[in-house]
């Protein structure tokens, strides 16, 4: 009996378990079951990892939610990675009630709009292309972030370490607004094979470029990683990030991939820890044995298959909710063709199953599913370093904090995109030291364009600094450095647009004037102007000498007195000191146009003067390159300076004229021997860099002669890089920012003291006025007085050539002019008989017919003795002579008491 009892207990249980079973089986077959069509590439590990997360999602799900009255049956389409292939594979399931897929976001383009036709919801856990929008397409639902939920993170990561470069389409907008540019973009097709893919490492290695950005698939990216290390591409110096759609896939690749991507650093979502997460990887690794024997490469948990998980609880809710048990299809046609769209008839509701899916929300495995607007909402992005065999994270991000060490943190604090708030990162290489965007090579320059200071002799890292420098970093965060533009350099670099105004000019020694000290008065006025303005004063002396000569008595006499005259009257108008009255009206008109002309050349000698005296106290030693060359001076430049090249072939210097010098401190000393002490005459530099040399040396040296134009300076990029426009178009708005250019110039320039009058350079022909500057009086005066001589000429040959050939008319034309020029001496009857007569009616004696009272007897006696005139007298032989007679009345006929 005792032996019977454990059959016994064998048996009872059978029977209760039978029992169980048959109440079971009415149960199950009262479930309605809901057709989904899932599409999956099972050929990438994306797919066939979805599909064990999504066999293990239904039992769990319906192991808890087993009172549910709809169960959901997978309808599983191997598209093999081609858009036709997923699209047969949607018009396949026909009568599903959804569609889960496709995988790629090409594929899920033409699958969507299957959707639209039968009003079929199509859910996507691995389509994140942004183009894919939900709000234009109703009937698609994301269940995943598309790919610009990553973009802002991105950007701060390439803030936070300074890189401006390399980065993919879908940032650029993002990427501008804090002055990223793409210098290059490299598009891999994900069939490629090796080869095609070292072809495209070795055209960026090509290109300098050290900063990458790397958005593709899993596949794809174990290819590139295994090939960029045998590129030589993975060492130190360079850097590459991964974007969300290959750091959430590093588990499937293998170990030695995993050798090749040693300091890469990446960005994915952040998986927050839970009861249900842990419980579901438990699971897992307990059959990972079993799936590790249909696949190798499928390990421990990976994002995409989260969210494949966390899909098929969102459908199975969404469709018990919606009351999916009598929902059928509207047939349009009974075609049989298995693709035409319209013989998928309409889904009868299918719009109540996608506002349903909307609106569902729970704790999933990825954390949070809340769709807005059609699509997760990611609130956290974690950033690791591979390092190992592991992924190390060193950071978190999110939209309130920007970054920070630890995810946890309390307390409030304002938005962070400093790399200080993240965990060391281990780059290519195993080093510490960031990556720098270009390798900048720096020349040694005048100080304040670019200063390079070294702490120590062993200081590998010297400090670097300078108006260029400063600049470089406000266009670009290259030669860089003051570059200057020229053709010959544009053969072997690519310039950027100019930042800054050059030329080329010379500079030499300056002294004091001491030898022309002694006739600096002379100065004023050049030699021309000096000559010039003597043959006018003689001119216009002479001119009024011929008008005045018959008719004014001062400007008769002996020869030599009236040569005299001629010079005395003329330049006495200089001083306005003239006595000798004049009365021919010709003479007059000259006279005053003259002294108008006078009156404007000594206020203009007097401004000059008085200019030199006070301004001009030094002079260049030299002012002209012609002399400087053709007497075989030595000139001086900066040695490996372009100058050199420019004095020979286009000022034409002999080279053995040249002398370099290593820096700008030689340059007093090269000036002050001069060119025969082992000097030179002048040193031939950029202007810029003579504005900086004057302010220092400003008292002894000084910039003279024309200035040979130079394309300015420039920052200097290998040929052909992609960097140039980018870098010029942010040179033109940094030098039209007037307060930023503004701010750089005064740090480096505005302390800089000028020389008096250093604004303009000495010019070659000197202070002096020249003729130049008075034609149009010389001019008027000139014109004046030939026109006046011509006037009085004419009237004179014509008043008397007929008198002359009625007396001799045998007489020869030359006879006739002698007796012309006889006449013209003598004095001109009417003018002085008409002063005669004028006399002797002023000296008659009525003027004495009146007794005159003592006071009258006085002033006449004083008259008579003080007052003169002139008397015209007849000789016997004709001829004009004058006498000074005093008035009728003489001395003698003054009483004495009457003397004064």
């Amino acid at each position: 009996m005792t032996n019977l009892k454990p059959h016994l207990s064998k048996f009872l249980s059978f029977l209760l378990l039978s029992l169980s079973l048959c109440s079971y089986e009415p149960l199950m077959m009262a479930n309605k079951l809901i057709p989904i069509g899932v599409v999956l590439d099972l050929k990438s590990s994306v797919g066939r990892v979805a599909e064990r997360y999504m066999s293990m999602a239904l039992l769990d799900f319906y192991a808890v939610n087993h009172n549910y009255s709809t169960r959901l049956s997978l309808l599983i389409k191997d598209s093999g990675n081609d858009v036709i292939a997923a699209t047969s594979a949607g018009t396949d399931n026909k009568e599903v009630q959804a569609i889960i897929g496709p995988q790629s976001s090409a594929e899920a383009r033409f699958v969507i709009e299957l959707g639209r036709k039968a009003q079929v919801p199509i859910i996507s856990f691995s389509a994140t292309c942004p183009s894919l929008s939900p709000s234009q397409n109703p009937f698609f639902i994301r269940a995943t972030h598309d790919d610009s939920a990553q973009v802002k993170a991105i950007v701060d990561i390439v803030k936070a370490f300074d890189y401006g470069n390399g980065l993919i389409p879908s940032m650029l907008d993002a990427l501008q607004e804090i002055g990223t540019r793409v210098s290059y973009r490299s598009e891999i097709h994900p069939s490629s094979n090796n080869t095609e893919i070292s072809e495209e490492l070795n055209k960026l290695k090509a290109n300098h470029t050290r900063i990458f950005l790397v958005h593709m698939t899993a596949s794809l990216g174990s290819k590139l990683f295994a090939l960029t290390k045998s590129a030589g591409m993975m060492s130190e110096g360079y850097a590459w990030i991964l974007t969300e759609g290959l750091s959430s896939l590093l588990d499937p690749m293998s170990s030695k991939v995993m050798d090749s991507m040693q300091g890469v650093l990446g960005i994915r979502p952040y998986l927050p820890p839970s009861k249900q997460l842990e419980d579901f990887e438990r699971k897992w690794k307990r059959n990972l044995t079993s799936i590790r024997t249909k696949s190798k490469s499928i390990t421990s948990l990976n994002f995409f298959g989260l969210w494949a998980y966390d899909t098929i609880w969102a459908l199975a809710m969404a469709v018990e909710k919606a009351s999916m048990v009598h929902s059928s299809f509207l047939k349009q046609n009974t075609s049989n063709n298995s693709v035409d769209l319209a013989a998928l008839g309409i889904f009868e509701m299918g719009t109540r199953l996608r506002d349903t899916i909307l609106s569902t929300t729970f704790q999933g495995l990825s954390g949070n599913f809340h769709l807005v607007k059609g699509q997760l909402e990611p609130s956290t992005f974690e950033l690791f370093n591979v390092i190992g065999k592991t992924e190390r994270i060193i950071g978190s991000w999110t939209r309130q904090r920007g970054f920070s060490k630890y995810l946890n943190g309390t307390g409030e604090r304002a938005y962070s995109t400093s790399k200080d708030n993240l965990k060391q990162t281990i780059w290519p290489g195993d080093t510490t030291e960031q990556p720098s965007k270009l390798r900048i090579g720096v020349p040694v320059s005048f100080n304040r364009f670019v200063n390079i200071k070294w702490h120590s002799p062993t200081d590998d890292k010297p400090s670097i600094s300078g108006f260029s420098i400063d600049l470089f970093h406000a266009v670009y965060d290259a030669v860089v450095g003051d570059t200057t533009i020229i053709a010959n350099r544009s053969l072997y670099v690519d310039f950027t647009l100019p930042y800054a105004e050059s030329g080329v000019s010379m500079v030499v020694l300056v002294k004091d004037d001491e030898n022309k000290n002694l006739w600096i008065f002379l100065k004023p006025l050049s030699i021309n102007l000096w000559l010039t303005i003597g043959a006018a004063f003689i001119f216009t002396g002479l001119v009024i000498w011929v008008l005045e000569h018959r008719v004014n008595t001062e400007f008769r006499g002996p020869p030599n007195q009236q040569l005299g005259l001629i010079f005395w009257f003329s330049f006495s108008t200089l001083a306005f000191a003239h006595r000798e009255k004049v009365v021919n009206n010709w003479s007059r008109f000259v006279l005053i146009i003259w002294i108008f002309v006078v009156l404007i050349l000594t206020q203009s000698y007097t401004a000059s003067l008085t200019s030199i005296l006070t301004v001009q106290r030094l002079q260049p030693t030299f002012v002209d390159v012609k002399e400087i060359k053709n007497n075989g001076y030595f000139v001086g430049y900066l040695e490996h300076s372009f100058v050199e090249q420019l004095l020979i072939k286009q000022l034409d210097f002999h080279k053995s004229q040249l002398k370099p010098y290593l820096t700008y401190e030689e340059f007093p000393e090269a000036l002050s021997k001069g060119t025969h002490n082992g000097g030179v005459a002048a040193i031939f530099d950029e202007i810029p860099y003579i504005k900086l040399f004057l302010a220092k040396y400003c008292s002894r040296y000084t910039m003279v002669g024309p200035t040979y134009k130079t394309d300015g300076f420039g920052f200097a990029f290998r040929k052909g890089s992609p960097l140039v426009p980018h870098i010029s178009r942010a040179i033109l708005n940094v030098t039209q920012d007037r307060d930023k250019i503004g701010a750089i110039e005064h740090k480096y320039f505005g302390s800089q003291t000028t020389c008096e009058d250093q604004s303009a350079t000495i010019s070659s022909h000197g202070p002096s006025l020249g003729v130049d500057n008075f034609r149009g009086l010389f001019l008027i005066s000139g014109i004046a007085s030939v026109i006046s001589l011509l006037v009085y000429v004419f009237n004179f040959f014509y008043s008397h050539w007929s008198t002359l050939g009625n007396n001799n008319p045998t007489n020869s034309c030359w006879s006739k002019l002698v007796e012309m020029a006889k006449h013209f001496d003598k004095k001109d009857p009417h003018t002085f008989q008409r002063e005669e007569s004028r006399v002797h009616d002023v000296a008659s004696p009525n003027i004495f017919e009146a007794s005159p009272s003592i006071d009258d007897m006085q002033i006449h006696s004083r008259n008579s003795i003080e007052g003169t005139y002139d008397v015209v007298i007849h000789d016997d032989n004709g001829s004009l002579s004058s006498s000074s007679r005093h008035g009728d009345a003489s001395m003698q006929d003054v009483p004495h008491g009457f003397l004064p």
